[in-house]
C-alpha cells in the first residue's frame, strides 16, 4: 500500500516514523497536510488488532460529504478507552469503517484491505489526496 501511494500521487510525500507511513501532500519545503497513515502495530491502540505478521490498517482522511454520505454523521460519544461510538468492529480486516479515534474528523480505515476493499481504497485514496491539493491550493491563494 505505501509503494502505491508513494507511485500513485506525485506530490505525496511519505514519512515513516516507528514502522508507521504517513502520507502529506505539499512540496518539499512547504507546510504538509496530512491525507493517509499505514499504522502497522498497536502501539497507539489495540482496538485493530494489528499483532499479527504483515497486518496494518491504512487510514484515509476524506471530505465531510463523503464521511457523512458513507456513515452519517460523525461520531462524538467515546468508550472508556478514548474509542469512538461507531457500531463498527475495529478489528475487522478488509472493511471500509470510521477511524475508531479520527473518525470525529472524518478519518475511515481499513485493516488489511485485499480484494473487497480495494476499489474502494483506492478511490478513497484519491479523492483524500485531491483534498488535501485543493486545501493546499486555497491556502496559498489566501496567502
Amino acid at each position: 500500500m505505501t509503494r502505491y501511494i508513494s507511485e500513485t500521487f506525485d506530490q505525496a510525500r511519505g514519512v515513516e516514523s516507528s514502522g508507521d507511513t504517513f502520507f502529506t501532500y505539499g512540496p518539499p519545503g512547504d507546510q504538509w497536510l496530512l491525507f493517509a497513515t499505514v499504522v502497522t502495530g498497536d502501539t497507539y491502540d489495540s482496538v485493530s488488532d494489528l499483532g499479527a505478521a504483515g497486518s496494518y490498517r491504512l487510514n484515509i482522511g476524506l471530505t465531510k460529504a463523503t464521511y457523512t454520505s458513507r456513515f452519517g454523521p460523525r461520531p462524538t460519544r467515546r468508550d472508556e478507552h478514548g474509542v469512538l461510538e461507531t457500531g463498527f468492529d475495529h478489528s475487522r480486516r478488509d472493511e471500509v469503517m470510521p477511524h475508531p479515534h479520527y473518525a470525529s474528523q472524518h478519518w475511515v480505515c481499513v485493516v488489511d484491505p485485499a480484494t473487497k476493499t480495494l476499489g474502494d481504497v483506492r478511490a478513497l485514496l484519491d479523492e483524500a489526496y485531491r483534498f488535501a491539493a485543493r486545501k493546499h491550493a486555497n491556502r496559498h491563494r489566501r496567502g
